[in-house]
């Protein structure tokens, strides 16, 4: 009992961490955000902010599921601020390569052999409201997009967020 009720504090946590829709400006009323949990806590996260006119969101999935996974999703969102609000970095790619630095760094990822491989595979957008445009970064994951009934996929690159051997 004691277990599981830290748990569901932890996840309350984590919760509370993850932004609410309301706080993007102008989002449509048809827009939605699903996050369905497996365990309590979750190695799932989604993100987001708006920094000079621009809309940076994320959809991030880390190793494991349940305590280990949310440890992973809680140093996601930190770093996120970190280098989008506080660093003022807006570029996807920038982001995605400032994330990955950082979580090599907290996890003392250096590509030894026995060493954790633990990280995530992160979709980036970033949506530049001023000339109406989008950037897209993925580690693992695409980006997919529906334009005139059409169905466009934009391929991630094959690298997660953390060490990676190859």
């Amino acid at each position: 009992k004691d277990i599981t009720d830290s748990i569901n504090y932890a996840s309350r946590i984590q919760r509370a961490m993850l932004p609410k829709p309301s706080e993007i400006n102008g989002l449509s009323e048809s827009s939605f955000m699903l996050y369905l949990p497996r365990d309590i806590v979750s190695g799932d996260f989604y993100w987001f902010t708006e920094i000079n006119d621009k809309l940076v969101f994320v959809a991030g999935d880390c190793t494991g599921h349940g305590v280990p996974g949310s440890l992973m999703s809680m140093l996601g969102i930190s770093f996120l601020e970190e280098i989008v609000n506080n660093r003022e970095i807006a570029e996807s790619g920038k982001i995605l390569d400032e994330l990955r630095k950082e979580v090599q760094r907290a996890l003392h990822q250096k590509g030894e052999r026995e060493e954790a491989r633990d990280g995530m595979d992160i979709a980036l957008c970033v949506i530049d409201r001023k000339n109406n445009s989008i950037q897209y970064s993925g580690a693992y994951n695409n980006l997919y997009l529906i334009r005139n009934g059409e169905l466009i996929e934009y391929p991630a690159d094959r690298m997660p967020i953390g060490i990676f051997e190859h």
